[in-house]
């Protein structure tokens, strides 16, 4: 469950915030940029951010003044107002003293914090952080002048349209279509076209690199490789002026900390801020995985316009989730128009995701859906593996209206009465080999 958001006050102006975790570290989280504390729930990568940080910690979460919940007010904030709002935040929680994790553009006003006022924190952790923004003589890590303008243009002419932050944070989300439509709603949800704009200019102009030899509590930098907005020098400068930071380059080309290796960096950040890193030992299980999508969802939903294809989505979820619990599945996970399910029996999983091919057809939409069964790694709610990988691939192969499943499951289901009409051999993309695949005829 989500959360409650409170509010903390400082000075004049409302803070929204929320606390979870029952950790015995105190962990306040330092957002990025864009940040909104219902909407990060919404998206599966950010929730699973959150909630691996809130299995070791008391995690404290907010809203920077004028952005998602806080109040908005004239002008931009400043880095020292933004440290008021840290502080109103944590009396209002009852911490004296707490860990700050900082990322992207929470960097800086960190470790303003850190520098300011040790007592109040316990160690320091960053991650895709800068100490300047702009490139200078002294500083070759920061942005070019034509691309800050470039990004200002596309601010102003794509700002909450089509997920202009998308590839910018994380290239893999380029060309999915259901994360753009996430972070487009993101967009606009956190701030106006001009509030991000005048944000964008104010911290075009910060430049703390006067504070880092001042820094004087336990402090780790974590970067990755190919960061695509801070180059990964400028994170070795930023931990070589800080004294006895620990410095730790991972690999990876994103630049949000939501869509890398979770389990190397918060391993990273969870043993300095604790002494010790999880043991994870997924637990391995035979399970059949679903994967469904609506057809052509773009187009319908374009002809049926947002309010109507809101509509039919929500029936289209009721309706999936009901055949769900009817057949004994399990919902692990979706996004947009899409499921991922698992069940301990192809034969129920196979008659699920036909029953859910009918049910939707009122709706005036067609699903398809493809399976695999194979072994999973179950880590908590999720399941990964190279299972999941198959059935998706198989998912993406399947025609309008079609399930399709590999052989595997058509030979665990010998027996049931479940017809099927054979597709042929087919290369499934990352995945070696050549694979039969089937479609069922009648289940």
């Amino acid at each position: 469950m989500r959360p409650p958001i409170q509010y903390a006050k400082s000075g004049d102006l409302q803070i929204a915030y929320q606390v979870l975790g029952e950790g015995p570290l105190d962990l306040v989280f330092v957002p990025p940029f864009l940040w909104h504390l219902e909407y990060c729930w919404e998206d599966s990568a950010i929730s699973r951010f959150l909630e691996r940080l809130a299995s070791f910690s008391r995690l404290v979460l907010f809203d920077k003044r004028g952005m998602g919940l806080s109040d908005r007010f004239e002008g931009v904030a400043t880095l020292e107002e933004r440290m008021d709002d840290v502080r109103a935040v944590m009396d209002a929680v009852g911490l004296e003293r707490a860990a700050l994790f900082g990322v992207s553009e929470g960097g800086p006003m960190s470790l303003l914090f850190a520098a300011t006022y040790p007592e109040r924190v316990q160690a320091l952790a960053l991650c895709a952080v800068f100490a300047r923004t702009k490139r200078a003589p002294d500083y070759p890590w920061g942005v070019t002048s034509e691309w800050v303008e470039e990004f200002a243009a596309g601010l102003k002419e794509h700002w909450g349209r089509d997920g202009l932050m998308a590839p910018l944070v994380a290239p893999e989300l380029r060309s999915d279509p259901n994360a753009l439509e996430f972070w487009a709603r993101f967009e606009r949800n956190c701030a106006s076209p001009g509030t991000a704009l005048a944000m964008m200019r104010m911290g075009l102009e910060i430049d703390v690199r006067p504070v880092l030899s001042t820094i004087h509590v336990p402090t780790l930098v974590v970067h990755h490789t190919d960061d695509p907005i801070v180059p990964v020098g400028g994170a070795r400068y930023l931990a070589e002026q800080i004294p006895s930071a620990r410095f730790v380059e991972l690999p990876g080309d994103a630049h949000s900390v939501f869509h890398v290796d979770l389990d190397a960096l918060l391993g990273e950040v969870q043993e300095f801020l604790t002494g010790t890193r999880p043991v994870l030992e997924p637990n391995r299980v035979l399970a059949t995985v679903l994967f469904t999508d609506i057809v052509d969802s773009t187009r319908r939903a374009a002809e049926l316009g947002d309010r109507r294809w809101r509509e039919v989505l929500e029936s289209h979820h009721a309706i999936v989730r009901r055949e769900l619990v009817r057949f004994q599945g399990r919902e692990v996970d979706t996004a947009g128009d899409g499921f991922l399910a698992v069940f301990d029996g192809p034969g129920r999983a196979i008659r699920c995701a036909a029953a859910i091919r009918t049910a939707v057809q009122p709706l005036g939409i067609e699903v398809r859906a493809g399976l695999h069964t194979g072994e999973c790694e179950r880590m908590g709610e999720k399941i990964g593996g190279i299972a999941v990988h198959i059935g998706a691939r198989v998912a993406s192969s399947a025609e309008r209206g079609e399930v399709r499943v590999s052989s595997t499951v058509k030979d665990l289901v010998v027996g049931s009465g479940i017809e099927f009409a054979d597709r042929g051999h087919h290369v499934l993309k990352g995945v070696p080999g050549k694979w039969q695949l089937f479609s069922v005829a009648s289940a």
